[in-house]
């Protein structure tokens, strides 16, 4: 057993006699390799928190093979300043461009705009949305195993029907508005949705949208 004795040695005369001591440290092992055992157990159980992103691939894909999406299911979120966001619906066409109204702005916030970025994105895409919280709640019942909600998840959110979101920022937002958008990804069911620069087109709609339509009257709308 571990111990420390602190014995002070012969008494001199003249002095108090010092006691000895013995501390045994036996119990501090054991509470040791208890507090070892303890942590060993919480972390094999602690999960990291991600989020899967897909990249990019280099080869080349097949048409046949290429994800349809509607015009009529997509939203394009321009990354603004100040925590604001831009968007506009569908594909536009060269009369988009001298609307300023084509472009609306919101939030990420409820609470700063009538409707926000994700009501925006669940009214978009009630359907999909609707369906992964019942497979959730298959889940939560231990209904359907994890292999299968995985693979109704991928089916659900890539169906042609789902919401497809294009999401560029601009050089006034920052990373916190990029990670911000991506979490109302998850949280909305969104499974289609790619990180894309901003376009010549982008960049005269938000001018265009700031100056309420002034911008599109002394300035040619863009090619593309």
């Amino acid at each position: 057993m571990a111990s420390i004795d602190t014995g002070g040695g012969e008494a001199q005369k003249g002095k108090p006699k010092k006691q000895t001591l013995r501390v045994d440290f036996t119990p501090m092992v054991d509470m040791n390799m208890l507090l070892i055992t303890f942590f060993m157990f919480c972390t094999t159980l602690s999960k990291p928190q991600i989020m899967d992103i897909a990249m990019p691939t280099d080869q080349e894909v097949d048409e046949t093979e290429v994800p349809k999406v509607k015009e009529s299911k997509a939203i394009t979120l321009l990354l603004g300043e100040d925590n604001k966001v831009y968007y506009y619906l569908g594909k536009l066409d060269e009369s988009a461009y001298k609307d300023y109204n084509t472009l609306k702005e919101t939030t990420y916030s409820t609470r700063e705009s009538n409707e926000g970025l994700r009501d925006i994105l669940l009214e978009r895409n009630a359907e999909a949305s609707a369906q992964m919280r019942a497979l959730k709640i298959e889940k939560a019942e231990k209904k359907v195993s994890e292999e299968d909600y995985k693979t109704r998840s991928r089916e659900i959110k890539g169906d042609i029907d789902a919401l497809t979101v294009i999401i560029k920022p601009t050089k006034d937002s920052n990373y916190k508005n990029l990670v911000d958008a991506l979490d109302e990804m998850q949280i909305c069911s969104v499974g289609k949705y790619a990180i894309v620069d901003m376009t010549e087109g982008d960049y005269f709609l938000l001018e265009n949208y700031k100056t309420k339509g002034a911008f599109a009257a002394a300035n040619l709308a863009p090619q593309k």
